[in-house]
């Protein structure tokens, strides 16, 4: 099984959402299950609403997935398991507060050396620990020889047992920590491949030795990806799909930006015949927000007209072959939208003034025409203009803008509403 396991306490990022696709892509192609597990343990943020927008998110991209679980819900699995560390003498009591290992930190540095848990706690005797009635955290003890372990992006890494240290499994309040709890729940949940950020790495030791103190001898796949540089700005999907990115193209654009593919504009059913996780590059990966609209465009491109039409706030077939035709010029839905809503609204020229008013109450009267040619012809003879004084009024009249794309090209998706344009 695979899993996502997503933090409900902010806005789904581009980086989220790569892990997401990547797991779901890799579910798809091994057979296997895909699991959502809500690392909800942090009460201070409002996460009900938030679970709801991940689920949403991934929906709208084509992630399917095949369970929904809580880090919550399995608590007393997390604090009957650190119980059994503590009676296998794995973990210990460590009865120092925040103020007396800041102290130490502070020592530390005041000497230039190195911080390190001092290891008093860890000698307690039973006796020690049993007549303390200080509040405590459990810390589980470092590793005696190195963990090794192979990524399938990364390659061979080796963690020292300073790297790991005496790490604290389980606060103060009796709540898990993060690679307590990740660990725990990936051997609940039978997980066989966990795809992560590069950022995560430090996380893996530590969760190997948590696995290994506790006999879970089933080897689990590690894949950490290169990190996605947004240049310190946390790029949230739904920002992104409120300017108007399509999912398609931001699935295709995290895709193609991690490693090779056949073909630069493809689906996400595209993919998984193809996608290979072992492939995927091990340099981070600059964000380029050029490139995610060129593909945007792209997408855009592709879609139905009335799919198209519906996406900007419309239904008929016309304007949504009249949005395709600002893909010249603009590369987001917003963009788009804006260009398409000016045909409707209200209208006037700055430069031309008077031959706009003159244009647009001839236009009010004018027959149907069938042709852009014709149209023009009989405005310009009925306004007796000069073409130098007929362009810009007449362009501003039907489209809103005194530049832009080929009326010629615009005219048959708009004339049968010149009734609503004109007005």
């Amino acid at each position: 099984m695979y899993r996502f396991a997503p933090s409900p306490t902010g806005d789904m990022n581009i980086s989220n959402l790569r892990v997401a696709l990547f797991n779901y892509i890799s579910a798809r192609q091994n057979n296997e299950k895909f699991l959502i597990r809500i690392e909800d343990t942090d009460k201070e943020h409002n996460i009900e609403r938030k679970n709801q927008e991940i689920l949403e998110i991934l929906s709208l991209f084509g992630i399917n997935y095949d369970q929904v679980i809580h880090q919550s819900e399995n608590l007393k699995f997390h604090q009957q398991l650190a119980t059994k560390l503590l009676m296998d003498k794995n973990a210990f009591s460590c009865f120092c507060t925040p103020q007396i290992l800041e102290q130490k930190k502070e020592k530390a540095k005041h000497h230039k050396t190195t911080y390190k848990y001092d290891q008093t706690c860890k000698n307690l005797s039973d006796e020690e620990v049993l007549n303390n009635e200080s509040p405590f955290v459990i810390r589980i003890k470092k590793p005696n020889e190195p963990i090794t372990f192979t990524d399938e992006i990364q390659g061979k890494l080796t963690f020292t047992p300073d790297a790991i240290d005496d790490f604290v499994i389980m606060h103060v309040d009796k709540t898990p920590t993060y690679d307590f709890a990740c660990a725990i729940d990936d051997m609940m949940y039978d997980i066989s491949t966990v795809i992560r950020d590069e950022n995560h790495l430090s996380n893996t030791p530590k969760q190997i030795l948590i696995h290994n103190y506790l006999g879970y001898d089933k080897k689990i796949v590690y894949a950490h990806l290169p990190i996605l540089d947004t240049q310190g700005d946390d790029i949230s999907v739904k920002w992104l799909l409120e300017e108007g990115f399509l999912p398609a193209s931001i699935i295709n654009y995290l895709i193609l930006g991690s490693t090779k593919t056949p073909t630069e504009i493809f689906s996400l059913e595209d993919a998984i015949e193809w996608f290979n996780l072992s492939s995927i590059s091990k340099t981070p990966i600059k964000f380029d927000m050029a490139k995610l609209r060129q593909l945007n465009r792209e997408h855009i491109k592709l879609l139905d007209p009335k799919e198209l039409a519906k996406a900007i706030g419309y239904s008929s077939e016309e304007l949504g072959n009249l949005a395709k035709i600002y893909t010249q010029e603009d590369s987001t839905l917003q963009e788009i939208k804006l260009k398409i809503d000016k045909f409707f609204a209200s209208k006037t020229c700055d430069e031309f003034p008077h031959e706009f008013e003159k244009l647009k109450k001839i236009a009010k009267d004018a027959p149907y025409h069938k042709t852009f040619d014709t149209y023009k012809a009989y405005l310009l003879k009925q306004s007796e203009l000069k073409e130098e004084q007929f362009s810009k009024p007449f362009r501003a009249l039907l489209t809103g803008e005194t530049s832009g794309p080929n009326l010629a090209d615009i005219y048959p998706y708009i004339k049968n509403y010149l009734g609503e344009i004109i007005k």
